[in-house]
C-alpha cells in the first residue's frame, strides 16, 4: 500500500512527527502483520489506529473497556476526520439502528464497542456484513488471567478471528512477558510486530508520607493540591475512600468530583466532562 503515514498524521493530526513506537506498529499493520503495542499512558496509542483508518478504509472496529471514555474517544476520532461511532447499551433503539447502518452500508470508519458486545450474536452477524480492515483491541491486558485487570469478555475477541480477514492491533499501557503471551495467544496473533517503550516518565516523581489518622491526611492531600496549579487525580483503594476524599476536599473549598464504578453512566459521563473541561479542580 503506497501510503505516507508521516502524511497522514501530518494533515489529519496536525502532529509533525510520530511518537517513538507508534510509526512501526502502524506500518505493521499497514503491510497486514498484527501487532502488539507496549505503550506508556499517554504515548499516543490512539494515533496507533487512527492512521491506519484513514488509509485502509473499510470499518475499524475498536474494543475498549470503558464504556464512559469512548464519547471521548469517538470525539477525537472525528477531528481527525474519521466517520467514528460508539455502541453503547444506554443508546437509544434507533441510534443503534442508525450506527449499525451506518457500519453495514460503509458510512462508518471506526467503530467503538466494550468487549461485552462482541458476546453478543447479533453483533457477530452484522461483523460478517461489514468491511472490517482492523481488528484494534485497547487495553489488551485485560485479556490475560495473569493481568491486574482481567476481564472475562476480553477473552471472547479471539473467536472473531474467523470472522475477520485483517490484521490485529492489540495496544496497552501495562504488560509483563507473561502478559504479552496470553495477549498473543488468546488473540491469535500470527507473527506479531512487537514494539515495547519505555515507561520512564521524568515529568512524573514518586513521594511517600505518613500522614497518621484521616484528618492528617486529608489536610496533607489539600495542602498538597493547593500547591499544585491546574486539575488533580486522586485515587482511593475503595468507592467510599473516592468519596470521603472528594467531600473533605470541598470542606476545604475545592470543586471536586467522584469517579467510580458504582456511579451510572450518565452521571460517569457528567463527571468525565467536567474534568476535561477544568470545571472541577
Amino acid at each position: 500500500m503506497c501510503v505516507d503515514p508521516a502524511a497522514l498524521l501530518r494533515k489529519h493530526l496536525g502532529y509533525p512527527g510520530f511518537r517513538p513506537g507508534q510509526e512501526q506498529l502502524v506500518r505493521a499493520v499497514l503491510a497486514g502483520r498484527d501487532a502488539l503495542g507496549i505503550l506508556p499512558t499517554g504515548g499516543g496509542k490512539s494515533v496507533c489506529y487512527q492512521i491506519p483508518a484513514l488509509a485502509l478504509g473499510g470499518l475499524t472496529l475498536v474494543i475498549t473497556p470503558l464504556v464512559s471514555l469512548m464519547e471521548d474517544q469517538v470525539r477525537r476520532a472525528r477531528e481527525a476526520g474519521l466517520q467514528a461511532a460508539f455502541l453503547g447499551s444506554a443508546q437509544e433503539a434507533s441510534e443503534r439502528r442508525s450506527i449499525t447502518d451506518a457500519a453495514r452500508t460503509g458510512c462508518l470508519d471506526v467503530l467503538f464497542v466494550a468487549p461485552e458486545r462482541i458476546t453478543l450474536p447479533p453483533f457477530v452477524r452484522l461483523l460478517a456484513e461489514c468491511d472490517v480492515r482492523l481488528l484494534a483491541v485497547d487495553e489488551a491486558h485485560c485479556i490475560s488471567q495473569w493481568g491486574h485487570d482481567f476481564r472475562p469478555s476480553y477473552r471472547w475477541i479471539g473467536r472473531l478471528r474467523p470472522w475477520l480477514a485483517c490484521p490485529v492491533l492489540a495496544l496497552t499501557a501495562t504488560a509483563t512477558p507473561a502478559v504479552r503471551d496470553d495477549v498473543r495467544l488468546n488473540l491469535r496473533m500470527i507473527d506479531p510486530e512487537l514494539v515495547v517503550q519505555s515507561f520512564d516518565r521524568p515529568n512524573l516523581a514518586w513521594r511517600v508520607e505518613r500522614c497518621g489518622a484521616r484528618e492528617n491526611r486529608m489536610r496533607r492531600l489539600y495542602r498538597v493540591i493547593r500547591s499544585h496549579p491546574g486539575t488533580a487525580i486522586v485515587y482511593a483503594a475503595t468507592r467510599r475512600g473516592v468519596e470521603e476524599a472528594r467531600d473533605a476536599l470541598a470542606r476545604f473549598g475545592q470543586r471536586t468530583e467522584a469517579y467510580h464504578a458504582g456511579l451510572s453512566g450518565p452521571a460517569r459521563t457528567r463527571v468525565l466532562h467536567s474534568f476535561l473541561a477544568n470545571d472541577c479542580r
